[in-house]
């Protein structure tokens, strides 16, 4: 009697876990939607963004409007601006005194990115 017991559960387990396997197998998977073209970006559309109140950057590839950070920015905006609508690389790598941004900085970069920098657009 426990034989024949122990017969059909184990039979009934296997029929259950590879009809759990198959209809998984049948399954269509949902594909990822397809991710947006990312906006290019030419310097000249760049240097159009080269005031305070409208202040786009050109970080490593990335172009950045940075209009709403310059307030929140730990030092003086004015220490910001004269690169606003231009490619600014070097300032931001070496905060034009040789030392990097922190890790911090470079984690907020995404918030503000806007596209992708054309330099010889």
């Amino acid at each position: 009697m426990m034989r024949k017991l122990f017969l059909a559960s184990t039979a009934t387990f296997w029929v259950i876990v590879i009809g759990f396997w198959a209809g998984s197998a049948l399954t269509p998977v949902a594909q990822q939607p397809a991710v947006a073209a990312e906006r290019e970006i030419t310097a000249a559309e760049l240097a159009s963004h080269a005031k305070p109140d409208d202040c786009w950057m050109a970080i490593r590839g990335g172009v950045y409007d940075l209009t709403s950070y310059l307030p929140d920015h730990p030092s003086r905006p004015t220490i910001i601006e004269p690169w606003c609508g231009r490619e600014a690389s070097d300032a931001y790598n070496t905060k034009t005194k040789g030392r990097a941004h922190t890790g911090e900085a470079d984690a907020m970069l995404p918030k503000y990115r806007i596209g992708r920098f054309l330099p010889g657009g």
